[in-house]
């Protein structure tokens, strides 16, 4: 973990201009004898085999090589990068396990969701560490101290093995938990904290490595005294610039696996609560908290995300999505309960939460309207409020609205949106006018996909069918206008280029179909031999 400039967070709840040039790092611990362990570790530990020799292979180099081992395969003489037959020469019980990448990453994400009850600045340090930027945080917690052994003690009680330490940059931090667990570096001492760590700390590659051993470099102190531009002649600038950050000479952001919200507010339980009336009652009173917040500034919530951490660790946020600012405390409770009444996986709190957190991730400024004189305004209030709610129920994409395109291409000519966020400018769409007693020249809505259909028999080159099979169905055509030919857009670089002519065509039972045909008559050798082929793209109510 590091410490930076403190983050201003002011008593509104408001995050503002947080400096996230240190961080914090739970990352691999190897041991005085280079043994990599693996600190927030992400195998948890058996009881039943705490003193067997087991190992993790990972295919490397063309070859299974031990990923991490525990204790027990230490002591016997395995080391991580050691190949398994190697291994199995040495130890001929060793309990071997394939590694899971995507389940450590999973398991990864997940501390990463813990560790936002302590920060919302957490990076990821694949393939084990965090990073964690605690400006202006550690005093909630107690101190450095205090916060850093509350970290440590939760993990392993959970069953990870941790090393993590505290210093103004990451990667000093970094270094200083691939050696020492518990380090706190104040600001200014990081060159001091690392001049005797060994060059591994750094995490650079081996080839790196290996070139600063042959060169008698084998602590990060022994290469800091050698002139920079020696050592970015020989390992280039990049080596040199992780170095100067190790010794605290610069420093360079961490990158957050989330984007610190708006506005954010938390509450935190004396005892853990379960019961659904006190976590409706604790997330009404962070709702008024944080539109007290939000009105200070003239703000409005568009996202809203409410986190809840349970004393097992895990995490569970819900959010939703409005098409207007939000303002009112009784706006949130009402999307919230029809969120959580339509959750697939209902909210299960365990054995209870001791934390909540609702943010707003998203906001717009309120611009008030005149509301007396215009009806419309209250009308398009309603609908707004009224697809917040079904989105809130079954997802803001299933509720789409329609624009118009630029392009005679009939599944061209309109886009469909999600209405939350265009609702506005549905409204004011310009449609092209259609002809009072005239029929409409296109279906309302059109199929998917074009469907194939039998023309039985048509007229060349440009009559329509005047028998066609559709879905097994035999269909006369006893009424017919058209063509409207319609050319591709070339332009844009389209597959299809061919023309189509679309015809609108009644059968004898009263049924009004829209088909095309693709191509004409002649257009190409092939269709020279045959026909061109008839599509169907709607039909006329």
């Amino acid at each position: 973990m590091g410490r930076g400039r403190p983050a201003e967070r002011s008593e509104d709840g408001r995050v503002r201009g947080r400096d996230i040039s240190r961080g914090c790092n739970p990352s691999p611990q190897p041991s005085p004898n280079g043994r990599g362990g693996v600190p927030c570790s992400l195998n948890h530990s058996q009881s039943d085999a705490a003193d067997r020799p087991c190992i993790v292979v990972a295919k490397q180099n063309n070859a299974l090589q031990i990923f991490a081992l525990n204790d027990a395969a230490a002591r016997l003489g395995l080391d991580v990068g050691l190949p398994l037959a190697n291994a199995r020469a040495i130890v001929p019980d060793v309990q071997v396990f394939d590694a899971d990448e995507p389940a450590d990453s999973g398991t990864l994400n997940d501390i990463a969701d813990w560790c936002d009850r302590f920060t919302p600045l957490v990076a990821l340090d694949p393939p084990h560490g965090l990073f964690l930027d605690i400006s202006g945080c550690a005093h909630l917690f107690g101190g450095e101290a205090a916060m850093l052994e509350t970290i440590c003690r939760a993990l392993t009680r959970q069953g990870f093995a941790v090393s993590a330490a505290i210093a103004g940059t990451p990667v000093c931090a970094r270094a200083l938990t691939r050696h020492v667990s518990g380090r706190i570096v104040r600001e200014g001492e990081e060159a001091a904290a690392v001049q005797a760590l060994p060059v591994f700390t750094l995490g650079v590659d081996e080839a790196i490595i290996g070139g600063l051993r042959r060169a008698g470099l084998k602590t990060i102190g022994d290469v800091a005294a050698r002139e920079r531009h020696e050592i970015t002649a020989r390992f280039g600038a990049r080596f040199t610039a992780l170095l100067e950050q190790a010794l605290g000479q610069s420093d360079a952001p961490i990158s957050p696996r989330k984007l610190p919200p708006d506005y954010m507010v938390e509450k935190r339980f004396a005892e853990p609560v379960a019961t659904d009336a006190v976590i409706a009652a604790a997330l009404s009173g962070l709702a008024q908290t944080l539109i007290a917040a939000m009105e200070r500034h003239g703000k409005g919530a568009r996202q809203l995300d409410a986190s809840f951490f349970r004393t097992d660790g895990t995490v569970r946020t819900i959010s939703v999505e409005t098409g207007q600012p939000v303002t009112r405390v009784a706006v949130i409770e009402r999307l919230f309960r029809e969120r959580f009444d339509a959750l697939a996986d209902p909210l299960d709190p365990g054995f209870g939460f001791d934390l909540m957190r609702l943010s707003a991730s998203r906001t717009d400024g309120v611009v008030e309207a005149q509301r007396d004189l215009d009806a419309h305004v209250h009308d398009n209030d309603e609908l707004a409020a009224l697809i917040d709610r079904i989105a809130a129920r079954i997802g803001g994409r299933r509720i789409v609205v329609h624009l118009p395109q630029d392009s005679h291409i009939p599944e061209r000519a309109l886009l469909a949106v999600p209405a939350q966020h265009h609702l506005t400018a549905a409204a004011v769409a310009e449609w092209p006018a259609r002809i009072e007693g005239e029929p409409p020249l296109r279906p309302l809505r059109l199929f998917a996909r074009p469907e194939p259909i039998e023309v039985l028999f048509a007229e060349v080159p440009d009559k329509p069918p005047t028998r066609f099979k559709w879905r097994r169905a035999c269909h006369t055509v006893v009424r017919a206008e058209g063509p409207e030919r319609v050319a591709m857009e070339w332009w844009h670089g389209l597959r299809e280029v061919s023309a189509r002519d679309y015809f609108r065509v009644e059968d004898e039972a009263g049924l009004r179909f829209w088909l095309y045909r693709d191509g004409l008559y002649g257009e190409s050798a092939e269709q020279q031999a045959g026909q061109p082929d008839w599509f169907l793209h709607g039909l006329f109510a």
